[in-house]
């Protein structure tokens, strides 16, 4: 039996939602009747557009909220996500330790034009997030932050340079679906030095899922809320099993 569910608003299943979105229009009677057609092509009933600021040069913001029509099959949805298990640092720094026998060597960085390292510091910065220690913490790890705004010849040369396992890259810039370039452009970069096949390739980011990092050619896909040791994991997951191939 499928289990379709509807947004929820005052009661369950009224479908209720809350959008906002701007229009290239002056603000007025037109721009109000826009938003409001503009919703109904989406499939949502019953549009009130309650707020809308002029934001000049002849662009209007809204606010509308309105009714869904249509549910989502909960039972029909499959998330790919990365394989990682559930190891605490002492535990992963034993495996190194026993099983790997030399620190595991990890190069970082928020590539192109991107200048946001919260994410890429929550992961690799000693503190780390929630109160999981980040990797620089491990005694089974050494790390390289090169920071922001990193070209990928950059970030290359200096994981040819320490012979990283693994790097690791942090996309929060996404207009124009810039971090989609970089993320390509790096794996080219990676296959022209004939590295590819040598290091983990992980990406992280508000927008990156695991599906869209393989699709792209890397090996996994952290989105929001990932903990440091979940990386860990994987990283020492994945060169133990490439040491039993």
């Amino acid at each position: 039996m499928s289990r379709v569910v509807l947004p929820y608003g005052d009661t369950t299943g009224d479908g209720a939602v809350q959008l906002s979105f701007t229009l290239p229009v002056p603000i007025g009677g037109a721009a109000r009747e826009a938003a409001r057609q503009l919703c109904l092509k989406m499939n949502l009933e019953n549009p009130q557009v309650v707020a809308m600021r002029d934001l000049g040069g002849g662009y209007t913001f809204f606010i509308v909220y309105a009714r869904a029509t249509r549910g989502v099959d909960l039972d029909a949805i499959h998330v790919p996500e990365v394989s990682a298990p559930a190891w605490s640092m002492q535990e992963i720094d034993r495996m190194v330790a026993e099983k790997i026998g030399r620190p595991v060597r990890v190069v970082g960085a928020c590539t192109g034009t991107d200048a946001h390292t919260v994410g890429l510091d929550a992961i690799l910065n000693m503190k780390g997030y929630r109160g999981d220690y980040g990797l620089e913490r491990y005694q089974g790890f050494r790390v390289w932050n090169l920071g922001s705004q990193v070209p990928n010849e950059a970030l290359v040369a200096k994981a040819q340079e320490v012979e990283a396992d693994a790097v690791l890259v942090s996309q929060v810039v996404t207009q124009k679906n810039v971090h989609l370039s970089n993320m390509t452009g790096l794996v080219d970069l990676l296959e022209a030095e004939g590295m590819r096949d040598r290091v983990l390739l992980i990406a992280g980011g508000p927008r990156i899922t695991h599906e869209l990092a393989v699709e792209l050619g890397f090996d996994a896909g952290f989105g929001p809320g990932t903990l440091p040791s979940q990386v860990a994991a994987f990283i020492v997951q994945s060169l133990l099993e490439r040491q039993e191939r």
